[in-house]
């Protein structure tokens, strides 16, 4: 994110002062700061009061063979594409379970969401659904943060799982400077943090204003996204909760300030310290790359692939971030999870 100083004129600071203040036109709210709508999804209410919001696709879960939760990224939801075949989901019998993550959809917020939290909320849903005492889960894009929480903290309830294009936390310790000094990603990224813990309404107002030019509505922005998500976004409404309008209300905006904080903050482990917890099967945790991938570069999700020989690298030449929106890509990941299939359209290329 660049900065370049401005000056305003007075008129113009009193209206960024109000606009940096909840608009009184975006409706009932409740306590917790969140619109109120009517839920026609299920849901579960967990331990601790709250409750998450679910959907489900696939085989009938008594009738399945493969169980897996999909958890969505960031401005995203359960209403989430994952193009899986479905006659594929027919004839293997896998049931797929994808839920609101806190304050995402139907789903209560969080006040005190953490990495823990994530991996509570995703064994809790199990449990209450009835998963069986081991169930697979795949991780997209910001969604992978409390898929790896789930690896740190509940390997045992895990039969497998998938990163799909997973975000890299810039605070990692393992991750040597020599590769991230010069990405701009990391520099927006840490720039974001800071003004998401420290000056929330002066973010939401630079998110959702039009005097200047700004990082508002990552979608659909060429700096981000290969040729092929662009190509992706022209026919779909990409992060449904980052437009402008979706970030104007209040509880929106906090939501996703939150993920944003606990996802880019600093970690209670250092993901890439992880030693293998199937020691007894090396087969079990995958990651999917994109290779034109311009959210998470894939010179990055390679060291990370090294740094954890235990984890089985795939690469999908000419695609980049939207991978969940290729039918034989996420066909192939559910092979690769389930099965143990590994096609070789997606062996990585041969690294500098």
């Amino acid at each position: 994110m660049v900065f370049r100083r401005v000056v305003v004129p007075m008129r113009g600071c009193l209206r960024i002062y109000h606009q940096t203040q909840p608009s009184p036109s975006e409706g009932t709210e409740s306590t917790s700061g969140v619109q109120v709508q009517p839920v026609v999804s299920p849901r579960i209410r967990l331990s601790d009061g709250r409750y998450l919001a679910y959907a489900e696709r696939g085989a009938p879960k008594d009738k399945s063979n493969y169980r897996v939760i999909i958890v969505h990224g960031f401005g995203s939801s359960k209403e989430m594409n994952f193009v899986a075949p479905q006659e594929l989901l027919d004839q293997l019998g896998i049931y797929l379970l994808l839920f609101d993550r806190a304050g995402y959809g139907e789903s209560d917020p969080n006040p005190k969401r953490s990495m823990k939290s994530e991996a509570s909320d995703i064994e809790e849903l199990a449990d209450q659904l009835q998963l069986g005492s081991k169930f697979y889960v795949i991780g997209v894009s910001v969604g992978c943060y409390p898929s790896w929480s789930c690896l740190k903290r509940i390997p045992e309830r895990l039969a497998g799982v998938a990163l799909v294009v997973p975000f890299v936390n810039y605070k990692w310790p393992s991750l040597p400077q020599r590769l991230i000094k010069d990405d701009y990603r990391k520099n927006l990224a840490l720039s974001m943090l800071w003004f998401a813990c420290h000056t929330p309404g002066l973010l939401r107002w630079w998110l959702t204003q039009k005097l200047f030019p700004s990082s508002s509505v990552l979608d659909r922005n060429p700096t981000f996204f290969s040729n092929r998500d662009m190509e992706v976004l022209q026919n779909t409404p990409g992060y449904q909760l980052l437009s402008r309008s979706k970030l104007k209300k209040h509880g929106v905006f906090d939501s996703i300030r939150r993920d944003f904080i606990v996802a880019f903050g600093k970690w209670d482990f250092d993901p890439l310290a992880l030693s293998n917890p199937f020691p007894q099967n090396e087969s079990l945790v995958h990651i999917w790359q994109g290779f034109e991938d311009k959210v998470v570069p894939v010179q990055i999700q390679r060291f990370v692939s090294r740094k954890l020989p235990w984890i089985n690298y795939h690469e999908v030449p000419g695609s980049g971030h939207f991978l969940v929106y290729d039918s034989a890509v996420c066909e192939a990941i559910l092979r690769s999870l389930l099965l143990g299939e590994d096609s070789p359209l997606y062996k990585p290329q041969l690294a500098s």
